[in-house]
C-alpha cells in the first residue's frame, strides 16, 4: 500500500501538501530507497501507538483514528524526503497527524466548534506571565488522584483545541517549542490554552469528584 501512494499521487494529495507535510516546500533530501525504508523503520514506527492514541483522542472514533494513522503514516513515507534525518520524528509526525485531522476530520464537524482564546492568550504574551506561576502542573495534581475512565472522560468532553495541548503536553511530553510546531502557533498561545485546558480539566473532574462524595 505504501508504494502505490508514493508512486500514485493524486491530485488532491498535492494541492494539500504544504498545509500537511512540515518542511515540504524545503530542499528535499534525496534519500535512496534504502535510506527511505530505514527512516520508516527506525524513527517513525517506533511512535505508532502515541500516534494512535493521538488520533483516537482527536477523531473520537476507533475506525476514524485507525484510518487518519494509516493516512499520516502513508504521508510521511511519500514525503520523506521533507523529512531531515536525526530530527525529532515523534513532533513531525503528530504534526502531520493534526494537519490531516483538520483537514479532513473537522469538515465533518465530529469534533466540538473552536473557542476564543483571547482573553488568557493577551496575559500569557505579557512580559507578567513569566513571573506568575499560575498553571498547576495535571500531572502532579490531578493525575495522581484520580486516574482511569473517569480522566478519559473528561478530557473526552474538553473542545479538541483544549484536548490537543493536553494530550501533547502531558501525556506525551512534548516542550512548549515542540507543541508550537506541532499546532503553528506562538509558544504564548500554546501556553495560554495549555493552563485554560488544565483549568478546565481540573473543574470537571471536581464535579465527578462531588458526585463520588468527595469534598464539598
Amino acid at each position: 500500500m505504501i508504494d502505490d501512494v508514493v508512486h500514485n499521487p493524486t491530485d488532491s494529495d498535492d494541492d494539500s501538501l504544504s498545509a500537511v507535510v512540515p518542511g515540504a516546500e524545503s530542499p528535499v533530501q534525496n534519500y535512496t530507497e534504502t535510506e527511505k525504508y530505514a527512516i520508516f523503520d527506525q524513527e517513525f514506527m517506533p511512535h505508532i501507538h502515541s500516534m494512535y492514541n493521538f488520533a483516537f483522542r482527536l477523531a473520537m472514533d476507533e475506525d476514524d483514528a485507525n484510518d487518519l494513522v494509516q493516512d499520516t503514516y502513508l504521508k510521511a513515507f511519500r514525503f520523506i524526503n521533507s523529512f531531515q534525518k536525526g530530527t525529532n520524528a515523534k513532533a513531525w509526525l503528530f504534526r502531520i497527524l493534526k494537519n490531516s485531522f483538520i483537514n479532513d476530520y473537522r469538515k465533518k464537524s465530529k469534533e466540538p466548534a473552536k473557542v476564543d482564546y483571547q482573553e488568557i492568550e493577551t496575559f500569557y504574551n505579557s512580559e507578567d506571565a513569566e513571573a506568575d506561576n499560575i498553571t498547576t502542573d495535571l500531572r502532579v495534581e490531578t493525575l495522581q488522584e484520580m486516574i482511569g475512565d473517569e480522566v478519559a472522560n473528561a478530557l473526552n468532553a474538553l473542545a479538541v483545541d483544549f484536548r490537543t495541548v493536553i494530550i501533547l503536553a502531558d501525556i506525551e511530553g512534548f516542550t512548549y517549542e515542540e507543541m508550537a510546531k506541532i499546532l503553528n502557533i506562538p509558544i504564548g498561545t500554546v501556553r495560554s490554552r495549555l493552563h485554560r485546558a488544565r483549568n478546565l480539566l481540573k473543574d470537571k473532574l471536581k464535579e465527578y469528584a462531588k458526585t463520588m462524595g468527595y469534598g464539598d
